[in-house]
């Protein structure tokens, strides 16, 4: 789950229209706008990152409403953090190891 997440998140067009979602549901339509691109290139965007899961589409009528799917994101976050979190008490380790050097 996580690498396809970390490659969705990779391209810049995907993390703008994340933010673009994050602000309100969007059709591809009204993302395109927002781009200097072909409607194929943003479905292919908008394609990847639901694969991810990050991105959820619903039909309203002949509309595909797309929303960010922040529990997705949520998981990426804490996925993420947990190598901060290791990485914390892997210093935390190296110091008191340290310590108990010197002290010898």
């Amino acid at each position: 789950m996580a690498g396809e997440g970390f490659k969705a998140l990779s391209d810049p067009t995907r993390r703008r229209i994340l933010e673009l979602l994050r602000e309100r549901d969007m059709t591809a339509g009204e993302l395109a706008e927002q781009f200097n691109m072909s409607k194929p290139s943003i479905s292919h965007h908008l394609t990847t990152l639901k694969t991810a899961g990050l991105v959820t589409d619903e039909r309203h009528g002949q509309n595909i409403i797309y929303s960010l799917n922040t529990t997705v994101m949520q998981d990426l976050i804490g996925w993420f953090m947990g190598f901060m979190d290791s990485d914390e008490n892997d210093k935390q380790t190296d110091g008191q190891i340290d310590s108990q050097t010197d002290n010898q």
